[in-house]
């Protein structure tokens, strides 16, 4: 187990704490990754998974926007199935598809079949972030991984869907082989993070992308107890620990109460909305729209600011923090120039 660094200047980690940062910091989903020349000139040689399970990759690739960018914190380069992969789930990650399941989880044989993620299988990882701790200096790490409902609506679909029609059939028919699935993908999760935590990270992030499509009812009733667990158990690290979605609008109190310090926001809901949601002593995460950074370099500077001032309202309205953020990830097609454009913006606010 690696010793936590002590970054007291960190704009990142003193916002995401409820302290003052001398700046706005700012960071980006999908910073690493196809926006970036670098990073495609690596991935003509890798594949996704392979580049996930190499740590000289996985340093090099999640370094990439932190010297290009400066941005305030760098987030590990890896997928939210790689722990999926690692446990011995035969997926692949397919090119313009995303994670494809060979053998769909849907019985409760299946779920009994699930293997848990012993330590020794994601030794890549856990020495990427040895690797990337020592290569940062003062730039914290963010470590993440994929929430229990996200990774069963992959497992039960199969791969990716528009509706999750199948998942919120079976749980909502099957209750109970529902909740030992998100039992055991609970503490697959716990066990990934915990890998990161051990090496070294200096944050973590969970990303429940797919929870928006849940109501509030059945996300509190099937997917609230099981990610509350998650932070639970890793709230003795004392870490910065942000719980993020999309369209997660009418969850985003929920999401506070599973036990995150930091709620993430996409671009549908303002700051200040979201503060109100949370309650106060919750930071909030974002929230620029990804498509403004196609649209030219004075629409972007518009909405930045606007932006920051939303942010700065939050916390008048007593969240304990705003980090800038997009509200999803990086478009393959933005202008990585105006990327570091948009970060230099951003500090100067």
């Amino acid at each position: 187990m690696s010793a936590r660094r002590e970054l007291p200047d960190s704009p990142y980690l003193n916002a995401a704490t409820g302290r003052t940062p001398s700046r706005v910091p700012v960071w980006m989903m999908r910073q690493a990754g196809r926006s970036l020349p670098e990073y495609r000139a690596l991935r003509a040689q890798h594949s996704m998974l392979s580049a996930c399970f190499d740590p000289e990759l996985v340093c090099e690739i999640t370094l990439q926007p932190v010297r290009r960018h400066d941005v305030d914190a760098a987030i590990l380069f890896s997928d939210i199935v790689v722990p999926l992969r690692a446990a011995g789930v035969d997926l692949d990650i397919v090119p313009d598809v995303g994670p494809v399941i060979a053998d769909p989880v849907r019985t409760a044989a299946d779920i009994a079949g699930l293997p848990p993620l012993e330590p020794q299988r994601v030794t890549a990882v856990a020495e990427a972030v040895s690797l990337l701790v020592a290569a940062l200096g003062e730039v914290p790490l963010i470590g993440f991984a994929g929430a229990p409902f996200t990774l069963a609506s992959y497992l039960v679909e199969g791969g990716p869907s528009r509706t999750h029609a199948r998942t919120k059939a079976m749980m909502l028919a099957d209750p109970d082989n529902w909740h030992q699935l998100m039992t055991r993908l609970t503490d697959l999760t716990i066990a990934f993070l915990t890998v990161q935590l051990d090496h070294g990270v200096d944050a973590i992030q969970l990303f429940d992308s797919w929870a928006g499509t849940l109501s509030l009812a059945d996300y509190r009733a099937f997917v609230l107890p099981h990610s509350s667990r998650v932070f639970a158990t890793l709230a003795d690290r004392d870490v910065p620990m942000t719980h993020f979605g999309v369209q997660t609008a009418e969850l985003l109190g929920a999401m506070a109460e599973a036990g995150a310090t930091v709620v993430g926001v996409d671009w549908r809901t303002s700051l200040t909305a979201a503060a109100a949601r949370v309650g106060a002593g919750t930071a909030v995460q974002g929230n620029l729209d990804p498509a403004v950074l196609l649209a030219g370099w004075p629409v972007v500077e518009r909405a930045a600011r606007a932006v920051v001032d939303d942010g700065r309202a939050a916390v008048a309205a007593g969240a304990s923090g705003h980090v800038f953020n997009l509200g999803h990830g990086v478009l393959p097609d933005s202008d990585p120039g105006i990327l570091t454009d948009l970060v230099s913006l951003v500090h100067t606010l």
